[in-house]
């Protein structure tokens, strides 16, 4: 039964074979790699000799308005629908905030316009360019006339003059025809014959030994070979994997994003404006939170079979998708709110002056590390060490792009203006970023200081209290496991006395080891403490352990938020999972300050790995011409910081492909999910 349906199945495939050269059929056209230099792709020829008066429009539009229009002649969109098919080829090709896409399908006779949102134009008025001059010159197969029209119109608009319509010249209803696949030879008959038969043969032979093979073992036949309930091809799970670690940096980098976002909104309109969006950035944080706890899941050193990886796999692409969605939702509304080119004044105005802050806030921070550098262990500022020179090259960049968008602005050049301060609101973000991580780390330590003579006195206490418990009494398994937690901590407090008493210490360091000593003996004297006496031990503690996880989780994120373009997903599963904890101590410390400490604890842990994992992905960058020397602290020199800050890049999520000055265009990115391609347009049949 099951050979005579395969054979059956290879009949039909040669049947297939044979038969669709006769039907005529183009073949599929996915999304396109535009042709360069130049804004024309033509597959079909459908330009012709009016192609030179398609480069005069093009040409017209960007020099008179700054707007590149992008056009592409294909026979078909591959089955997508037409506006589907100009966005996904407009999102590959990095076309951004100043490029639009007309795209036509000649012989399935389908168009579209894809621009982005925040390009400026309207969808009304994207659709009265396509209503009155591009439609009406395909209908009439006038191809040329279309870009012309969609050229000539578009300009029109951004002139405030009204749209004017094309002078039509008519041309072939299918220019191209179908690729030559009406003609054919008696070899392109037998070729694919042969070929069949060879596969069906081939096919036979292996269901066959495939067949003997499993009745040999023992088993049934084997799924997915025409049997009923044969099961489709699964995504290997190798390649799932990769697709789940791409996921989770991509959504990551998108909430990140937003969240700055939010933040210019939230100044800009205030708290009650931004709420939704704010919404909106927290759910999305929820199911990417849940997707990094499955990813450290995974990581863990517990190994799953195949069956539980794949569902485990399947769900952090699922929470992933589920949160790009939801800040997809948003984006066209945020995008509405900000409108960043009729409000580029304003918004110019408010970056100027928080661009003006930094010089004296990045300064306060050089001189603070000079401080801490004297003061204490290296290990005290290596987190930090390089963030003031960082800020300063952040700083050069935004000066240098609010520069420029004040001169666009000036010539009445808002598109432009928009993208350059977009660009510039980055990088002073992420500038105070770095400089508000030296001084925040620089009250870490003295607090740290202050706490630590405070927390040897108590961890003094508790080992007097834990000898007592053991002199004299009976030697079992819970006294041995006693006496090891006594020399722990005996261990602990000379070895943190010495470095104490030499000087330039870690306040930070020894806290920790001190608190983490004394958690060990309190966890063995608990019950033999008075209950309010042992409530008031594990809160302090907690309020030790608190100060040391909250440093080592913002140093992390600090690093991680403002050098994302260079960092995987073990750094980033280790802090979302580190901010998990630590939200957990934080919210169990007034009723449970036991289960907090240990949550406290594990935050601390997961976020120096956090931080040491991210330093290890940027030292081995090679984004931008080799690895970042890590040497004394990060400093990465401008051109690596902004492509490490996710400022730099070839195109991307929302942006792309504007000329900066740098050697590269800027990418500023925008609120919305991970791959949003922020376009908008029309078309459809003509």
């Amino acid at each position: 039964m099951h050979i005579r349906r395969l054979a059956a199945g290879l009949g039909a495939a040669a049947l297939l074979l044979l038969t669709a050269p006769a039907a005529g059929g183009a073949p599929a056209v996915d999304p396109v790699t535009l042709d360069g230099p130049g804004q024309i792709t033509d597959q079909v020829g459908a330009l012709g000799s009016r192609k030179p008066d398609v480069e005069d429009a093009l040409r017209r539009l960007d020099t008179e308005h700054g707007v590149q229009l992008f056009v592409a002649y294909v026979r078909n969109f591959a089955g997508r629908g037409a506006q589907d098919w100009a966005d996904a080829t407009a999102t590959k090709n990095g076309l951004g905030q100043n490029d639009v896409l007309l795209a036509v399908a000649t012989r399935d006779r389908q168009y579209a316009v894809s621009a982005a949102t925040d390009s400026g134009f309207t969808e009304d008025q994207i659709r009265e360019v396509n209503a009155t001059a591009i439609e009406p010159a395909l209908r009439q197969n006038d191809w040329a006339g279309a870009a012309i029209g969609g050229a000539d119109g578009l300009g029109a608009v951004l002139a405030g003059d009204p749209v004017p319509a094309p002078a039509i010249t008519p041309g072939p209803a299918n220019p191209g025809g179908d690729g030559g696949a009406e003609q054919f030879t008696a070899s392109d008959v037998i070729i694919p014959v042969v070929a069949v038969g060879g596969a069906g043969a081939a096919a036979l032979y292996l269901f066959s030994s495939r067949r003997r093979k499993r009745k040999d073992t023992g088993g049934g036949e084997p799924a997915g070979w025409g049997g009923d309930g044969g099961a489709p091809p699964v995504t290997p799970l190798p390649e799932l994997d990769d697709r789940a670690k791409q996921l989770l940096v991509e959504t990551d980098d998108a909430i990140r994003t937003s969240q700055e976002e939010l933040g210019f909104a939230a100044a800009q309109f205030g708290e009650a404006t931004a709420a939704p969006f704010d919404q909106a950035v927290t759910s999305a944080k929820e199911e990417l939170t849940r997707a990094f706890r499955l990813r450290q899941q995974l990581d863990d050193a517990y190994p799953e079979d195949d069956a539980t990886r794949r569902a485990m796999l399947e769900e952090i692409v699922h929470r992933c998708t589920e949160a790009n969605k939801r800040l997809d939702a948003e984006s066209a509304s945020f995008d509405q709110l900000r409108q960043m080119v009729t409000k580029a004044p304003e918004v110019l105005a408010n970056a100027e002056a928080a661009a003006a802050r930094l010089p004296e806030r990045i300064t306060a921070a050089e001189t603070a590390l000079t401080a801490m550098t004297g003061e204490y262990a290296e290990s005290a500022v290596t987190a930090i060490a390089g963030h003031p020179a960082e800020a300063r090259d952040r700083l050069q960049f935004a000066t240098q792009h609010l520069g420029e968008a004040r001169t666009a602005l000036d010539a009445g050049d808002g598109n432009t203006a928009a993208v350059h301060v977009r660009a510039a609101e980055g990088a002073v973000d992420q500038a105070e970023t770095l400089a508000g991580a030296v001084l925040r780390r620089e009250g870490e330590l003295r607090e740290a200081a202050a706490k630590t003579a405070a927390a040897i006195r108590d961890t003094q206490a508790d080992l007097a209290d834990a000898r007592g418990m053991v002199t004299g009494t009976r030697q079992d398994e819970s006294t041995a496991d006693l006496r090891g937690r006594i020399g722990r901590a005996e261990s602990v407090l000379a070895e943190v006395g010495r470095e104490v008493a030499a000087g330039r210490y870690d306040p930070l360091s020894v806290l920790r080891r001190v608190e983490e000593a004394d958690a060990g003996l309190e966890e063995a004297l608990t019950g033999a403490r008075e209950r309010e006496d042992g409530e008031r031990r594990a809160s302090a503690l907690l309020d030790q352990a608190l100060l040391t996880a909250r440093s080592e989780v913002d140093a992390a994120r600090d690093f991680i938020t403002t050098h994302r373009g260079g960092i995987g997903t073990r750094a980033r599963t280790r802090l979302h999972e580190a901010e998990r904890h630590l939200d957990q101590a934080e919210s169990l410390g007034a009723t449970d300050p036991a289960t907090a400490l240990q949550h406290a604890q594990r935050a601390d842990q997961l976020g120096e790995e956090a931080r040491r994992l991210a330093e290890d992905d940027v030292s081995g960058y090679g984004g931008f011409g080799g690895p970042v020397p890590m040497g004394g602290g990060l400093n990465t020199g401008m051109l690596g910081g902004l492509i490490l800050g996710g400022m730099l890049g070839g195109g991307g999520r929302r942006g792309g492909g504007f000329g900066g000055g740098f050697g590269g265009g800027f990418n500023p990115g925008s609120f919305g999910g991970a791959g949003t391609t922020g376009r908008m347009g029309g078309g459809g049949r003509f």
